[in-house]
């Protein structure tokens, strides 16, 4: 009698084959980019992926080794792209700011060129079954609609969308950074969801991944279809650095990102001022912006120099050894989607102290950071004294909390355990037994 095949005889399962849109993906840049990048090339580990990008993404993707169609299919939507760029720069009425004109330009105008020039090269492979799911990574902003979707569901071609996230409201008492950032547009912003081409859409996907307890809200009409996943993640091995944690004076405190005025640094010069006069506190002011004079100015009057230092803008790649000097990640930013750094402090074991709004408060949980209530800008501040009062007075606690945040992005937010949270989303599409999976715990998912 012929032996029975044993397991190790039989033939792996074959890969599920999924379709990536990552319109913006790029592992040389930061935020959305770093984050379509991210989510996708983490998938590829798990699935056979091939991941459609912009062009102007193409020689970063070779760069990194991947193949062009194999790997990946670059798509020239410039000749819509570049005008509408140039044209939001014309709008956004100074560098760096006017997000909202700016996303909503390229949502509405040239990522649906973008779209209109995939379909024509991948839409007859997805009508032929040549691939399980398509799932669109990026745009991030849950304004851009997407014709892809009904196109595959017509085509019985399940359509997974997100993580979405973005559209934050500015919190009250903030509407004097609302309009030194020309956020003109967000007034107004909430319209997007009447678009007939949205409803199409929601009606079409058959997963949304939300990135945010907001962003959930705004897709109450498909609750039974969507699940929560925060966008950001780490690399480990870009992050691999330990932050010590002595548990004794001076707390040597960070805070990382652009000089503006929501990310409140000067808030935090003015909620720290009496720990950086006395020695208890020194801190490290990593990046540049619109405010780097008026902090130079306001360090100088109050004679903190001793105790602050501007290093001004770091590439992403040094951020971590820096960081990994402090104690505590101090981030008194009033209107974060993602919190991009919060994790990335976290992953250091270096304990955040954030405002709760947003993205940062749904990912620092009780025990792994302190949270300040949110408030007017007098009040902001006084949390925040009152937080690093509490801090300085028992620098033994601070060890204990750095350990819980670390455990919690290890267990949470590698990206290779993001990829596997969104293959459960697909388990889920394509055998929907049971309500959608909800991977990741969050703080605040009472605000769905």
């Amino acid at each position: 009698m012929p032996d029975q095949p044993t397991p190790d005889d039989q033939p792996p399962a074959p890969r599920m084959r999924v379709l990536v849109i990552a319109e913006a993906a790029n592992p040389e840049w930061v935020s959305v980019p770093l984050v379509g990048w991210s989510i996708a090339t983490a998938l590829r580990a798990h699935y056979d992926v091939h991941i459609v990008t912009q062009i102007r993404n193409r020689d970063a993707f070779l760069r990194a080794g991947l193949v062009e169609g194999q790997d990946f299919t670059a798509i020239d939507s410039e000749a819509v792209a570049r005008p509408i760029w140039k044209l939001a720069e014309v709008l956004r009425m100074g560098k760096g700011k006017g997000w909202t004109m700016v996303t909503a330009l390229s949502s509405k105008l040239a990522y649906p060129y973008f779209e209109r020039k995939l379909w024509a090269k991948f839409g007859p492979s997805i009508q032929a079954g040549a691939f399980d799911i398509v799932h669109r990574v990026t745009p991030l902003t849950p304004t851009a609609n997407s014709l892809i979707a009904a196109r595959c569901r017509k085509a019985r071609v399940p359509f997974v969308m997100g993580p979405l996230n973005g559209g934050v409201p500015w919190p009250k008492g903030f509407d004097a950074e609302r309009r030194r950032e020309r956020e003109w547009l967000s007034y107004v912003r909430g319209a997007y969801r009447l678009s007939p081409a949205r409803s199409r859409m929601i009606r079409a996907s058959a997963a949304i991944i939300a990135g945010s307890c907001h962003t959930a809200s705004e897709f109450r009409a498909a609750r039974d279809r969507l699940t929560l996943i925060p966008e950001n993640g780490i690399d480990p091995a870009r992050f691999s650095l330990r932050a010590a944690q002595p548990g004794t004076l001076p707390i040597r405190c960070a805070f990382v990102g652009r000089l503006v005025p929501y990310k409140g640094p000067d808030m935090l010069i003015e909620a720290a001022e009496p720990f950086l006069r006395d020695g208890t506190m020194v801190l490290d002011i990593l990046g540049d912006g619109p405010l780097m004079p008026a902090l130079k100015d306001m360090i100088a009057a109050r004679g903190l120099s001793q105790s602050v230092t501007l290093h001004g803008w770091i590439d992403h790649k040094d951020v971590q050894t820096l960081l990994a000097r402090s104690q505590l990640l101090t981030f008194p930013s009033v209107r974060e989607f993602g919190g991009g750094v919060v994790l990335e402090a976290m992953a250091l074991g270096v304990v955040p102290v954030i405002a709760d709004y947003a993205g940062p408060g749904e990912l620092v949980t009780e025990g792994t950071g302190i949270k300040v209530k949110m408030g007017s800008r007098s009040e902001v501040v006084a949390g925040f004294r009152k937080a690093l009062a509490e801090l300085i007075a028992a620098p033994a606690t601070i060890p204990a909390l750095a350990a819980a945040a670390l455990a919690r992005v290890d267990a949470h937010f590698t990206w290779d355990r993001k990829a596997r949270q969104i293959g459960a989303i697909y388990d889920w599409v394509l055998d929907p037994k049971g309500p959608i999976p909800q991977p990741v715990p969050l703080a605040g998912e009472e605000g769905r």
